[in-house]
């Protein structure tokens, strides 16, 4: 029986990465398709990820992993899904292995514009694109930024969609990283894993959760993103929980009970305890966050 495809193509954009670094693994996406997230991206620690899209065959996550775990390199196994796949002309996938080695594929009856680019440790691939400026500008953004690995894909995303993107508009987006025992309370290896099934500007959406996802769940603090709370940065503290209804004391720049109180009922109500940071303290994006966030103490 021959192999039937889905009636819906899922017209995208998408990057598929590993950090040289620290080893993570990651996949963005954003499509004029709704809950991209629940069908593109597939992702193991220490073994690879994989974006399948067009008319995506969901086949080549899981099999396409099990290629990775068994030795092969990224092109080795895209190229043995691609080969078994008779719907392969109207598919498109990106791969990346635990080695960074990166591969894409976009089968001759994608529609335009659509085609991939690789580059060192990341694959980014579109169809139903503008041109082929979107990839470009992904791979470029990428490869450019300094920051980590969730950062880069969003910024890489967001670059992807000033370029043109989907020119059928926007509808949902995802961003999927694995790290070894990266997730919630260490016990699994999802260690971002977050989608914006239905929204008008998906990847700002998703840039917006991530930040409070990254608030409550994540621990990416560096050094010099630790602020001393000296009289000025108290008296930004106080007017920024003023605002917020968590203070109520004057907005003098002095630090006492009142004011450490609140901020310590600040970072309980919003669970931001994996922001807590030393005596006299507070991160730099704990600070940031007060200031954008609009929502008062029930």
């Amino acid at each position: 029986m021959a192999l039937r495809l889905p009636s819906v193509r899922v017209s995208t954009f998408s990057i598929v990465a590993r950090d040289n670094e620290t080893k993570d693994i990651g996949i963005a996406v954003q499509s004029r398709f709704i809950s991209v997230g629940s069908v593109v991206p597939w992702a193991v620690a220490g073994i690879g990820g994989i974006a399948t899209q067009s008319y995506a065959n969901t086949s080549y996550g899981p099999k396409g992993l099990e290629l990775l775990k068994s030795g092969l390199t990224a092109e080795e196994a895209l190229k043995k899904l691609v080969s078994g796949d008779s719907g392969r002309d109207q598919r498109q996938a990106g791969m990346v292995d635990a080695k960074g080695n990166a591969a894409t594929y976009t089968g001759r009856k994608c529609m335009d514009w659509a085609g991939g680019i690789t580059g060192d440790g990341f694959a980014a691939q579109g169809n139903i694109l503008v041109g082929s400026e979107t990839v470009d500008a992904m791979g470029k953004a990428y490869e450019c930024s300094r920051a980590d690995l969730p950062e880069r894909l969003i910024a890489a995303l967001r670059a992807g969609q000033m370029a043109g993107g989907d020119r059928r508009g926007m509808q949902s987006a995802a961003l999927l990283i694995v790290r070894k025992r990266g997730g919630y309370g260490r016990f699994n290896d999802r260690y971002v894993d977050l989608r914006v099934d239905d929204h008008e500007s998906p990847i700002e959406e998703l840039d917006r959760i991530f930040r409070l996802y990254d608030m409550v769940m994540l621990s990416r603090e560096e050094k010099r993103g630790l602020i001393t709370i000296d009289g000025p940065v108290c008296r930004t503290l106080q007017s920024r929980l003023k605002k917020l209804n968590y203070y109520t004391g004057k907005v003098d720049g002095k630090w006492g009970r009142g004011i450490e109180s609140s901020l310590a009922d600040y970072i309980s109500v919003n669970n931001f305890e994996n922001k807590l940071a030393p005596k006299g303290h507070i991160w730099k994006s704990v600070l940031e966050f007060m200031k954008d966030d609009r929502k008062s103490k029930k």
